[in-house]
Order: structure tokens, then C-alpha cells, then sequence
């Protein structure tokens, strides 16, 4: 699947739908994000299962305050509706496909557990 383009009027269709998402937080004017957005587009076409969605947060500014995004480019893997890495600032190639790798090797029964016990304590 190529990148898709995310508002908020998409976002919990979007989320409840699909098992892995990856976030790309940007904006028009932010250089890096320029350099970033053909690395995003082309390893989007490698993952066709993995939902590819950039958020331009000039226009959705609800959806960045949400994933409290201070800095541009920002990075977010969702599995399973739960962020479990996000990162500002440019990616490589390589580390992009290596976090990948990261988010599907996941054992998401213990990230699940892990939160419960978490909440637990709190």
C-alpha cells in the first residue's frame, strides 16, 4: 500500500481497522520532512499489510496534539491501537526497515499484559 494522507475524520476507522500503522508527522515547509517523505513512499510499497499514513500537522493539529508530536519529522508505530515507538527527526532507510522488522517481531500479548500491570500499579 502507497502512503495515505490521515485526518482525524479517518483516524479511529483507520486505527481500528488496521493492525499496523506507521505515522509520519510533517509539514510542507520543514525541510527535513522533504527529505524524509521519499524514504516513507518507498518503503511503504515494500510493507503492502502495513498501513503507511502521513499527517501534515499544520492541518491536523488535533491528530499531533493527540500524539503530543513537538518536533518534525516525527516517526509513530502503532501495533494493536497501542503507539510503542515514536521518534523525531529523519530516519534512514535502514532503520526504518529494522524498526519494522522490530514492530512485527513484537510479542503483543506481553506488551498487552505489561500495560494491564502498569495500569495496575497506577
Amino acid at each position: 500500500m502507497a502512503t495515505v494522507n490521515l485526518d482525524i475524520n479517518q483516524f479511529e476507522d483507520t486505527i481500528a481497522n488496521n493492525d499496523i500503522l506507521i505515522f509520519d508527522f510533517w509539514a510542507e515547509w520543514c525541510g527535513p520532512c522533504k527529505q524524509f517523505g521519499p524514504i516513507f513512499e518507498a518503503v511503504s510499497e515494500k510493507h503492502p499489510d502495513i498501513v503507511f499514513a502521513k499527517v501534515n500537522v499544520e492541518e491536523q493539529q488535533q491528530l499531533a496534539g493527540m500524539f503530543q508530536v513537538r518536533s518534525i519529522p516525527t516517526i509513530v508505530f502503532m501495533r494493536e491501537k497501542i503507539v510503542v515507538y515514536s521518534n523525531p527527526g529523519l530516519i534512514p532507510e535502514g532503520d526504518l526497515e529494522k524498526g519494522i522488522e522490530q514492530l512485527r517481531a513484537l510479542d503483543m500479548e506481553q506488551v498487552h499484559k505489561d500495560i494491564a500491570a502498569e495500569a495496575e500499579k497506577a
